[in-house]
């Protein structure tokens, strides 16, 4: 399996919504790992990485709920980090 990292900024209807802890357990099940974090300026950032199938997913399920509006994605593949185990939630006294 051939293992991609995204980086992505996420606008819209994204925070005060339960974003990141959707994506905590949407990347949990699909065995991702990485981190995800609101912004000050509104949006949500988030790191991902996995298959590219599984990356899909993970979007297709943020975009899937009723809560959550996503405007505008701004994605950029980066280098996968190879020591990464898990995905947090940083924010709010978190990591």
């Amino acid at each position: 399996m051939n293992i991609v990292r995204w980086h992505i900024y996420f606008s819209g209807r994204v925070q005060h919504v339960g974003f990141r802890y959707t994506a905590y357990y949407l990347a949990k099940n699909l065995y991702l790992t990485g981190w995800v974090d609101n912004l000050p300026d509104g949006r949500v950032e988030l790191e991902a990485q996995g298959s590219a199938l599984k990356l899909q997913e993970l979007v297709a399920g943020l975009r899937s709920q009723p809560h959550i509006h996503i405007e505008k994605m701004e994605v950029e593949k980066i280098d996968p980090v190879p020591w990464e185990r898990r995905f947090s939630v940083r924010g709010y006294g978190g990591e």
